[in-house]
């Protein structure tokens, strides 16, 4: 057997998976959409680039590349099993909350027309407004209320993993407040509560100093 070197996790994250249900990806997978990542989205795919379910998942894919792969190739080899059960799980939720969901309306002065925002959009930018909070990576979304009712109270509940180092506290006032402002500047939703679980702490510093 060859031994990894220090910090080496093999596949990507999004590799980890033998695949995922294409249903709410207009056909698309995980893997494909890594590929497309790994391609620069070049040349461009209009089935990809034109289906809101890929789009909200290659933005999702590309932030845990960018925030949280290099976080986690530190510790790979101190609990490899944790991590890459971690990835699974955000690549999975990923995959589930690029499906539209319900349709959210939005306000509009022109009478006899509709304008709406879907939930998969909505959960996609609560994913984006706290990925990266402090070094943290966003787990879960879930939307709770009636978001289909203009008005009505709504609930947000996001699970995390958190960096080594920030007072957990601290940081989930961090993305609570992230997404929070995320919600009031993009939607109407009445946003009652935010709530931020952290389930996963890596312990590694990855800076190289003293635990």
């Amino acid at each position: 057997m060859t031994a990894e070197p220090p910090g080496a996790l093999g596949p990507e994250p999004e590799r980890l998976l033998d695949g995922l249900d294409p249903e709410d990806l207009d056909g698309h997978t995980i893997e494909e959409l890594g590929d497309y990542l790994d391609d620069g989205r070049l040349p461009r795919n209009a089935s990809i680039e034109e289906s809101p379910g890929c789009l909200i998942a290659l933005d999702a894919l590309a932030r845990l590349r960018a925030e949280s792969w290099a976080m986690l190739e530190g510790e790979a080899l101190a609990d490899r099993d944790r991590d890459q059960s971690w990835i699974r799980a955000v690549i999975a939720n990923i995959s589930r909350e690029a499906r539209p969901g319900r349709n959210i309306p939005v306000g509009n002065p022109h009478p006899g027309t509709r304008l709406h925002i879907t939930e998969g959009a909505v959960r996609g930018l609560v994913r984006a407004a706290g990925d990266g909070t402090g070094g943290s990576l966003i787990g879960r979304v879930g939307l709770d209320g009636d978001v289909t009712e203009p008005g009505a109270p709504i609930t947000v509940t996001v699970t995390a993993s958190a960096a080594f180092g920030p007072n957990l506290t601290v940081l989930a006032q961090l993305i609570r407040e992230q997404i929070l402002a995320a919600l009031r500047t993009h939607t109407e939703l009445n946003v009652v509560a935010v709530n931020v679980a952290i389930e996963n702490m890596h312990t590694t510093d990855t800076t190289g100093g003293p635990r």
